[in-house]
């Protein structure tokens, strides 16, 4: 173990403050700094460090970002309050009442995080809600004041760069937290350094063995991709040179969590990492924004640009005020290279997001203009009115805000900002609640389309509505439906429904689960129902049913296949087709099979072989095949999972007779990834009478089944046959 020097970390916290605070400005800081030391005394890390080696690492980071004097102070300070005799009047008598607002702020987050981590081991529903409400509170303070954010956000960066001491159940934890609330808040920020630095610290811990395996990977192949970057920044440069562009061209390496990614991605579309050429990308800086479209007309000049792949957000920049081109281009070999046109301020933006603000709050941007850019911040404080429930809100803060976004416009040419993967209803609710509510059709760039099609960036949406339409339909919170996909949305729908009256909720919970119960061929009673679930009564099951609080895919989870007559095989059973038991670089889903000249069983050595259509193909290592194959470049490391039980089930599908009828059933099925083992037709008059032997893994599977076949079109009706 590596102990801290302290002397050299002051140093360079010190020589980075310096840079661009004055030296009255500095005092300040450097005040702090001596305060918290003295305060914090012989207090040591897990680490074996001095604790003050914290928080000004904390304050470095800050600095790093060129954030003002008062937030560096506040960061040296952060624990003070928490872990030393030090109260808030010592504080403001000392700093005044902005530094020391800072403190406290940071102060009161650490207090709710620190009652969830007592809680953690005692009640994880607990721990859940305590931990909802932390991020509740941190997401309402970056509203009021966002560098107590900022100070939070190094602080766990400095915490997960020095988390090996701690146990492993703790690492797992605050990964967990770091990957799922902190990458993306810091994402969200536009602080693109802090994200990638954040998640790939908890993948390491999350997944070590892939953490290794995706390094060890990367590092095999990045002689021979560096040396053809370096050809094409070179090759890039000398052709500016000759128009007068002053740039900086450089490669820019992805960081392994999202290379990761990018192999799942690729690994899903049967490639190999051989054929992953933008894991580095080309970024060229220049000195205004004139020269970043000269410099794409030279970028198109030398390569030619893919389809589809240029995004222009400097014309329109992203809410976190990233603003940047992006193009992708086929280089020599034809492959393809991704790269990164902007001005240095722009570059500044792109990798610190809010925290440039600061940089350059002298200078170019204005507090009106950095308001503007930072009006999702505000929404936030709307939906503290809106949203009841901590864990609501976090649901809704998670899928509206954290998710990457698609930019549609209104037919008056109004810009919304959506979660990618939202559809016109969701596009409706974020206009209004009222549109939502009597939202009976929509129109995408004047096409007719259905209210569940996922809307893409520049879609023009108009909203169809009737004044006739008394509220929203149940079906609309069906998550296999996918009508809605934004927390929000959902909530306004559930809150309609909560507002019907108890006695019209529980009737038509009832008439929906009375539906449901004799469609999957389920032979239970709504006391045994009731037994499975946190509900005291059936009428209370029936009413948060029938307002939507709950639904059919909520209910038939607890309820196992097993406990009914059904013929039961493992997955491993199937010779031709397993998707499950077989792990291809940790993934699960991807799709394999067993090869029939040597038919590997479970336990025996395997090895994966990329065919070209048929994913990849499962075999013995010692198969004559194997041990022949002259292609060594298409074999990849694959492991047996666990068995997953089966369930034979036979269904029954009415339909209006039409062509493809068949097709599109059996093909929908497949792309479930659902084995069918046998079919059988009739045809009467107009009508097609199809039943089907399938073999699912759960209830919850076989009605999501269920819900896609009567979507299908023609399709009137679908149960199980007992």
């Amino acid at each position: 173990m590596v102990i801290t020097n302290l002397d050299n970390q002051y140093k360079n916290f010190k020589k980075i403050a310096k840079s661009y605070l004055n030296s009255e400005q500095w005092s300040i800081v450097e005040k702090a700094y001596n305060f918290a030391n003295n305060a914090h005394g012989n207090q040591t890390r897990l680490t074996g460090d001095k604790f003050i080696t914290h928080p000004l690492e904390t304050a470095t980071y800050l600095a790093e970002l060129h954030l003002d004097y008062n937030t560096l102070a506040a960061g040296l300070l952060h624990d003070v309050i928490e872990d030393c005799d030090v109260t808030l009047p010592d504080l403001i008598h000392l700093f005044g009442e902005e530094i020391s607002s800072l403190v406290q702020g940071v102060t009161k987050l650490t207090e709710v995080e620190n009652v969830s981590e007592i809680r953690w081991e005692e009640n994880v529903q607990t721990h859940s809600i305590l931990e909802a409400q932390t991020l509740r509170k941190m997401l309402m303070t970056v509203a009021e004041d966002i560098r107590v954010v900022l100070i939070k956000l190094s602080d766990r960066l400095h915490n997960m760069e020095t988390i090996d001491p701690l146990p492993q159940d703790r690492k797992i934890k605050l990964s967990k937290e770091t990957m799922e609330i902190y990458a993306p808040l810091a994402h969200r920020l536009g602080m693109w350094d802090f994200k990638w630095r954040l998640e790939d610290l908890a993948f390491r811990n999350l997944d070590p063995t892939m953490y290794k395996r995706v390094a060890m990977l990367v590092n095999s192949k990045r002689t021979n991709r560096d040396e053809y970057i370096l050809k094409a920044i070179n090759l890039l440069k000398d052709k500016l040179e000759k128009v007068d562009i002053v740039a900086e061209v450089k490669g820019r390496s992805k960081h392994l969590f999202s290379i990761y990614r990018k192999i799942l991605l690729y690994e899903k579309e049967n490639k190999t990492i051989d054929e992953i050429y933008d894991l580095f990308a080309i970024r060229v800086i220049v000195q205004n924004v004139k020269d970043c479209y000269i410099s794409l007309g030279e970028i198109h000049n030398i390569w030619p640009p893919l389809t589809g792949e240029f995004d222009d957000y400097i014309a329109r920049p992203k809410d976190n005020m990233y603003r940047s081109i992006h193009t992708s281009v086929r280089g020599d070999n034809n492959y393809p290279i991704e790269i990164q046109i902007r001005t240095t301020e722009m570059d500044e933006y792109a990798e610190h997001g809010v925290a440039a603000h600061w940089k350059y709050k002298e200078g170019s941007v204005d507090d009106d203009t950095f308001d503007k850019k930072m009006i999702w911040l505000r929404q936030l404080l709307d939906w503290q009115r809106e949203v009841p429930g901590d864990q609501e809100f976090i649901d809704s803060f998670k899928t509206d805000i954290f998710n990457d976004q698609v930019y549609v416009f209104t037919p008056k040419g109004e810009v919304k900002e959506l979660p990618i993967g939202s559809t016109p209803l969701d596009f409706a609710y974020r206009i209004h609640t009222d549109i939502g509510h009597s939202c009976i059709g929509a129109k995408v760039n004047e096409k007719l389309v259905t209210l569940n099609k996922q809307l893409n960036n520049g879609d023009i949406v108009d909203i169809v509505t009737s004044p006739s339409e008394k509220g929203p339909n149940l079906d609309w919170l069906n998550s296999d439906l996918k009508y809605v996909i934004t927390s929000s949305a959902k909530e306004k729908i559930r809150l309609w429904f909560r507002k019907s009256k108890k006695v019209e909720n529980i009737k038509r919970g009832k008439s929906l689960v009375n539906k449901n119960i004799s469609k999957l061929g389920l032979d239970i009673s709504l006391e045994s129902l009731v037994e499975n679930t946190k509900y005291a009564s059936g009428d209370d099951l029936l009413n948060d049913i029938g307002n939507g609080s709950i639904t059919i895919t909520d209910l038939v989870k607890n309820i196992s296949l097993k406990d009914t007559k059904t013929e039961q095989i493992t997955q491993n059973e199937f010779v031709d087709n397993i998707t499950d038991s077989i792990n291809v670089l940790g993934v699960g889903d991807l799709l394999t099979r067993l090869a029939k000249c040597c038919t590997p069983i479970k336990g025996t050595e395997i090895i994966g072989y990329i065919t070209r259509n048929r994913g990849v193909t499962v075999h013995d290592k010692k198969c004559t095949n194997i041990l022949s194959e002259k292609e060594i470049d298409r074999f990849i490391s694959v492991s047996w999972g666990l068995n997953e039980t089966l369930y034979s089930v036979r269904i029954y599908v009415e339909a209006i007779d039409r062509v493809g009828l068949l097709k599109d059933i059996t093909s929908l099925l497949s792309d479930e990834r659902i084995n069918i083992s046998g079919s059988m037709t009739e045809n009467i008059d107009e009508n097609s009478y199809i039943t089907l032997n399938i073999y699912v893994k759960s209830m919850s599977q076989l009605n999501s089944v269920f819900t896609k076949i009567e979507n299908i079109k023609s399709v009137l009706n679908v149960k199980r046959l007992n």
